[in-house]
């Protein structure tokens, strides 16, 4: 019997524990967030608390995540060694990741739990044996906003832990680290990233420096608590790496945008406490870096017959990172050099946009204004990176791809970065004008582009597939596409529903407002618009997998009504007497002398005008496709004539010829 002892035994995660409880005390101590407050102090026990339960839901959050992440990514779930199909959930390193993330995601809500209560303590100046504690606590949670987004965090952990514990099949574990990821959207918009100076570069870098330590620090330890060392290790090792590799990035990239905005200079790096501290730090992830270089020459190639090295190194990675999340922790609880308090910028537009009034906008500032938001940049950059490598790989290899294909993803991708961070993004945000060509572009242009350039055809041919039952990113898309929500969203009608219908329930409702208000809501009305347009324009001329697509003249129909009612919604816009999101657009007070119902109006006929020129791109390109397929059709029956001799034909003649006969 083969046997399967684990890298770590499981009172070996104590030490990552102590060492970030430890750094964390430390941490604090060098900025005096542990000193007596001035004026109304909590007490001894909220000001210790508060940076130790933070240390300790970051960590918890991490484990979550990262084991999740490593059970959905990493893993097979299969005992046997062989490859096959079945997929049967018998490995004790699955049994054991499931576990390991059940228990952190059942603790990560208590947690969070109990830093609210510390919370509020610190802010309201209440000690934790005050008999105004709970009164006090209630309206913190309901009435304040840091309170309210505590308790969405509460309620979101809480969905996490119930799925945790239902879930047990891979589709599970995904669901569990996208929800994971979810929940820590409440963890960014807290702490210094809720500040108004830079919120939206704050928030989004915030977010992604979270997600990058939680793959890469729980992951690590995630790993080690339940890979076997006889099964597979090479091959886990291999795809943590990846992972690793990619999240030494994500932290890098996050962490500089970061602290753009907490330092006058670099030299306050080594001049003040907080800059000494984020320097360590960074020397810390260095540290990590190398230990991951070192995996990647030394001992992933020996791993099989020599375990040792690696997860020596590995646990003082764990230790290390844990250090590294009690030292964020500490800073996060700690004044930076720059304040980040609301900037005290006094006019309406700042106050209701989070953002300081633009140049007057002419043509060339659409080309000249810039504000970057990390994630939406993010993904164009990677969209590129991504494709291009994928391409490289099937050259190498002597297959072929189509220029013009990779030519039109590239375009579609450098046209999303400049709408998503440049002049439409930065007058979207005070114009409907501007915001209408912005959500043109994201609707309509851009995702034919994206479905032109064939993302999932190019990456199911460049990405071997697994064969050991676990699912990679190419193994994740795939069934994404070919499940039943897949499959029911990109059914060229419900396409077409969303893609129109969409227009109406965000813009006549209150979803517009919130979109203009918050970043959250300004991110997800980008992506839900991109994926929207994405899958109409899949459904209509795409050819990667995914929906049965209806004939080609049913699908112009389906076109031209579709368009008709995005032309009809246009119309309706103009001929409105009132403004949409009034109580945004009407008291900006725009230095310019906008009138907001005739900008709407404009807004209204960029809609009805841009609509145009992809509606006729589209049914040209729908018309090029048809008249390829019967083409194609056409040469098909040519050569299966020759084959035959024309054998159809001529049984069809026979046929005719035996019913005249018949008839005299």
């Amino acid at each position: 019997m083969t046997t399967t002892l684990r890298l770590l035994n499981p009172a070996g995660i104590s030490w990552p524990i102590i060492g970030g409880v430890f750094a964390t005390i430390i941490a604090g101590l060098t900025t005096g967030i542990y000193a007596e407050a001035l004026l109304a102090d909590p007490g001894a026990a909220t000001r210790w608390a508060v940076p130790i339960l933070t240390y300790a839901r970051d960590f918890t959050a991490a484990l979550a995540l990262g084991g999740f992440l490593i059970a959905a990514t990493v893993y097979s779930p299969t005992m046997l060694e062989r490859p096959r199909k079945k997929v049967t959930y018998d490995s004790p390193e699955w049994a054991r990741i499931m576990r390991f993330s059940r228990t952190a995601a059942v603790l990560w809500p208590i947690v969070e739990s109990a830093l609210l209560i510390v919370t509020y303590s610190q802010v309201g100046g209440v000690e934790l044996t005050s008999p105004a504690l709970g009164p006090g606590l209630w309206q913190f949670m309901t009435a304040i906003e840091l309170g309210q987004i505590m308790t969405w965090s509460i309620i979101l952990t809480i969905l996490v832990s119930i799925v945790a514990v239902i879930v047990s099949t891979l589709g599970g574990a995904a669901w569990g680290a996208a929800l994971s990821a979810v929940a820590m959207v409440p963890i960014a918009l807290t702490g210094h990233a809720s500040g108004a100076a830079s919120h939206t570069l704050a928030v989004s870098s915030m977010y992604i420096h979270l997600l990058a330590m939680s793959a890469w620090a729980g992951g690590l330890i995630a790993f080690l608590m339940t890979a076997s060392r006889q099964r597979r290790l090479t091959s886990y090792v291999q795809r943590y790496s990846t992972i690793a590799g990619w999240a030494v990035g994500l932290t890098v990239y996050s962490g500089f945008l970061a602290s753009l905005i907490r330092f006058n200079s670099i030299g306050e790096l080594v001049t003040t406490s907080y800059g000494r501290l984020l320097l360590a730090k960074i020397l810390a992830t260095g540290v990590l870096a190398l230990a991951g270089l070192m995996h990647r020459r030394r001992t992933i190639a020996v791993i099989e017959t020599t375990p040792r090295p690696f997860t020596r190194i590995a646990v003082g990675e764990g230790i290390l990172m844990a250090g590294i999340i009690g030292i964020a922790a500490a800073l996060g609880n700690s004044a930076p050099p720059v304040p980040q308090d609301p900037v005290p910028d006094p006019s309406p537009t700042f106050l209701l946009s989070q953002n300081p009034v633009p140049p007057y906008p002419e043509t060339i500032s659409y080309l000249t204004q810039w504000r970057l938001e990390p994630i939406l940049a993010l993904v164009a950059v990677l969209g590129i990176v991504q494709y291009v490598r994928w391409v490289a790989r099937l050259r190498r290899r002597g297959d072929a791809w189509s220029s013009p294909r990779a030519l039109s993803w590239v375009l579609g991708m450098i046209v999303f970065f400049w709408i998503t961070n440049g002049g439409p993004t930065v007058y979207g945000a005070v114009l409907f004008s501007a915001h209408m060509f912005m959500h043109m572009m994201l609707a309509m242009v851009i995702p034919i582009l994206m479905v032109l350039g064939a993302p999932v055809s190019l990456m199911a041919r460049a990405v071997p597939a697994r064969t050991d039952g676990s699912r990679g990113g190419r193994e994740i898309l795939l069934a994404v596409a070919h499940s039943r929500y897949g499959a029911f969203w990109a059914h060229p009608i419900i396409a077409a529903m969303n893609f129109a219908g969409s227009l109406i329930l965000f813009y006549f409702t209150g979803l517009f407002a919130v979109s203009l208000t918050t970043h959250v809501g300004h991110l997800l009305m980008v992506a839900h618009f991109t994926l929207a347009g994405y899958m109409f324009a899949n459904a209509l001329i795409g050819i990667d997998p995914g929906p049965k697509r209806p004939p080609y003249a049913l699908r112009l129909v389906l076109l031209f009504a579709t368009m008709a009612f995005h032309a009809f919604f246009g119309i309706a816009v103009i001929s409105s007497t009132s403004v949409l999101a009034n109580e945004f657009f009407g008291w900006l007070g725009l230095p310019w002398g906008v009138d907001a119902l005739a900008d709407q109006e404009v807004g209204g006929a960029v809609t009805w005008g841009i609509g145009e020129f992809p509606t006729v791109a589209l049914a040209i390109a729908v018309a090029i496709a048809w008249s390829m397929s019967e083409d194609k059709q056409a040469k098909q029956i040519d050569r299966r004539a020759d084959r035959d001799d024309d054998a159809e034909l001529k049984a069809y003649n026979e046929m005719l010829a035996a019913r005249a006969r018949g008839g005299k």
